[in-house]
C-alpha cells in the first residue's frame, strides 16, 4: 500500500469527480449492512479511512445521497456513483469508497461490520469482524494495530 507522502487518485465512473488521497489509509472496511448492499447493488461496500486533511477531490460538487443526518453519504452529481462518507461521530475522517481509486485491489479490508446482515455466501479476508459497526472505543487500537501491519 502507499507510503506517507504518496498520492492515490481515483474518481467516479463518469470522471467528472476526481478524488485524491494522501498516503496509507487509517484502516480498511467491508461493510455487510442492508443499507451498503442496496447502495452497491452488491453483497457490501468496501471503504478507507483517511484523515480530513490526507483527502480531496475536484471537478463536480459531489451532492448527499442515501443518509442525510450525522452520516452522510456522498455521491457524483452525474453518473451517480457512491464517492465517499462523512461521519460527525468518527471525527475529522473521511470514508472513501475503495473501488473509486485508482488502485482499488490494494485496499484489502482489515475489519468488516454488519457481519449479522452479510449474506451467509460472502467471505472476506477481514482479520476483524463485528456483529454491527464497531464501538468507537475500539477505534484508536484497531487503527495502532492496521498502521503497524503492512497492508
Amino acid at each position: 500500500m502507499s507510503g506517507e507522502d504518496t498520492i492515490t487518485e481515483g474518481g467516479c465512473r463518469c470522471g467528472q469527480v476526481r478524488l485524491k488521497v494522501k498516503g496509507r489509509p487509517v484502516m480498511t472496511m467491508a461493510c455487510h449492512c442492508v443499507g451498503c448492499q442496496k447502495m452497491t447493488s452488491s453483497a457490501f461496500s468496501l471503504s478507507s479511512l483517511y484523515p480530513e486533511d490526507a483527502f480531496g477531490y475536484s471537478g463536480l460538487e459531489p451532492v448527499i445521497g442515501g443518509l442525510h443526518g450525522d452520516l452522510r453519504h456522498f455521491f457524483c452529481p452525474h453518473c451517480l456513483s457512491w464517492l465517499f462518507t462523512r461521519f460527525d461521530a468518527m471525527g475529522p475522517f473521511v470514508n472513501v469508497r475503495s473501488t473509486m481509486l485508482d488502485n482499488a485491489a490494494t485496499f484489502e479490508p482489515f475489519i468488516e461490520t454488519c457481519v449479522a446482515e452479510k449474506l451467509s455466501w460472502v467471505t472476506t479476508p477481514a482479520r476483524h469482524s463485528y456483529p454491527q459497526f464497531p464501538p468507537m472505543e475500539d477505534f484508536p487500537r484497531l487503527m495502532a494495530e492496521f498502521a503497524a501491519n503492512d497492508l
